[in-house]
């Protein structure tokens, strides 16, 4: 499909004031900035929205981990003594739920000038459900709390996926290209920051009980847990008021039509436009780095007794790891968002055989528990790589008027894969869980040779 060239010119003069002087220091301009791909209108504003769109990403980034499906939700079923079937779903959902209904949601989103407000309204219904899963956790155990809290979580993610559907218009429409990597990059740094300080509290805290005896809830654990199901509530709601701060200017209606056939006429992107079909494809792909860590956890879990000390070391690797990499990523993604995930995806799958190489040493991956928090360290730094690459480059490659169909169109085939590769469940049931991390690795090896046959689309300065 052949892109027509953006109307905006690439260089806009701006008035000067404090906001201007902290956003030449982030982002390293000094007197002419860059206004790429974005309406003429929003030139003036780009540091206001630059630091709007800054805030209300740092605070969801961290209240994404005082909810975590990966580590926060599978700590607190176990805690309250649900099944654990319950437990293997929490991630498939989470992931589906957000990417899953994007599709129809992207198609109602085409007929607002402005979609800002869709992106406000899914972080207050996001805070909203997360005040009655902490409800349902201090009030309900067994069974019944894992089913209300599974209920709840479908909810969230699709409350989640509201935001995920419109940020990136957003961004897109308000912040220029070769700045967008830089924005994602230091939100998840300092996020990362704020989420290693939580795992060093909660690993200072101890080690705590797992469970108490005959299957009934540790209240000591649950309670901790539901007050960082709170803080996530928190911030959600406190993210919306910052996002309110964003000046967008109106975008195109086209294809805001009913709901189904303008999904269908979404799809027909993958038959048209060959760049972002091998994108989809490469992304499929990368969900070998995307799958793997809760098998990690899988393996931390056979040396921990599960309290709340254990919990600590995998969010403090969690947290390190986009504290030292997110800024880093960004950059290199401005540069080129292609080679990054590239990068990333042979990282995690080197990661995955070294894991699986030291998981058959007699256990001592699991005595030498500074070993196994470097591997998840690493694998972390990995993921954060491919999932930063992965969204610069799509709204690089995508213009002001595909963007949004792009994004739904790519969540949505995402969505479905997401819940067939939850399969690989099977093979740790078979097998064990060091199995899967070689599969997945190697898995992962062989994305990242797919995806240096991807066209390069970003501009640096």
């Amino acid at each position: 499909m052949t892109r027509a060239p953006e109307p905006y010119g690439p260089i806009r003069r701006f008035s000067s004031g404090p906001i201007d002087g902290l956003y030449d220091l982030v982002t390293g301009d000094e007197d002419a900035r860059v206004c790429k791909d974005i309406p003429p209108e929003s030139c003036n504003d780009q540091p206001r929205n630059f630091f709007a769109y800054l805030g209300a990403n740092l605070l969801t980034k961290v209240a994404d981990e005082l909810c975590s499906a990966k580590l926060i939700l599978p700590w607190l079923l176990g805690a309250l003594g649900a099944p654990g079937l319950l437990v293997g779903l929490l991630v498939p959902i989470r992931e589906a739920g957000v990417l899953l209904p994007q599709l129809a949601v992207a198609a109602y989103i085409r007929r607002l000038p402005l979609r800002r407000g869709v992106w406000i309204w899914g972080s207050l219904l996001s805070a909203a459900v997360l005040v009655l899963m902490a409800l349902a956790a201090a009030t309900l155990s067994g069974a019944a709390a894992g089913w209300v809290i599974v209920a709840l979580l479908v909810l969230f993610s699709l409350s989640r996926g509201l935001c995920s559907v419109s940020a990136k218009d957003v961004l897109g429409k308000t912040v220029s290209k070769a700045r967008r990597g830089n924005l994602m990059g230091v939100s998840a740094g300092i996020a990362g920051a704020l989420t290693l300080a939580l795992g060093l509290a909660l690993q200072l805290a101890g080690p705590g009980e797992s469970q108490a005896a005959g299957g009934e809830a540790d209240g000591g654990a649950v309670a901790v847990l539901v007050l960082l199901l709170g803080g996530a509530a928190a911030l959600f709601a406190l993210a919306a008021l910052v996002f309110r701060l964003i000046r967008e200017q109106p975008g195109a209606t086209e294809g805001g039509g009913n709901a189904l056939a303008t999904a269908l006429e979404h799809l027909a992107l993958l038959r048209t436009d060959p760049l972002f079909r091998r994108f989809v494809l490469v992304r499929v792909s990368l969900l070998s780095v995307a799958l793997a860590p809760p098998f990690y956890v899988l393996l931390a879990q056979r040396g921990s007794e599960g309290g709340l000390g254990g919990l600590g070391l995998l969010i403090i690797a969690s947290g390190l790891a986009g504290s030292i990499s997110a800024p880093v990523w960004g950059r290199l993604s401005d540069r080129s968002a292609r080679l990054v995930m590239v990068s990333a995806s042979a990282g995690a799958g080197l990661v995955g055989v070294l894991t699986w190489l030291s998981a058959q040493a007699d256990g001592v991956l699991l005595e030498q528990t500074w070993l196994f928090a470097l591997l998840f360290l690493l694998l972390n730094i990995a993921h954060a790589g491919v999932r930063l690459g992965r969204k610069v480059y799509l709204v690089d490659m995508a213009s002001s008027d595909t963007r949004a169909a792009m994004v739904a169109v790519s969540n949505t085939v995402i969505g479905v894969a997401m819940l067939a590769g939850g399969l690989i469940g099977v093979v740790a049931d078979l097998y064990d869980a060091a199995t899967v991390i070689l599969a997945l690795g190697l898995a992962s090896i062989a994305a990242a040779l797919y995806a240096r046959r991807l066209a390069e689309v970003s501009e640096p300065e």
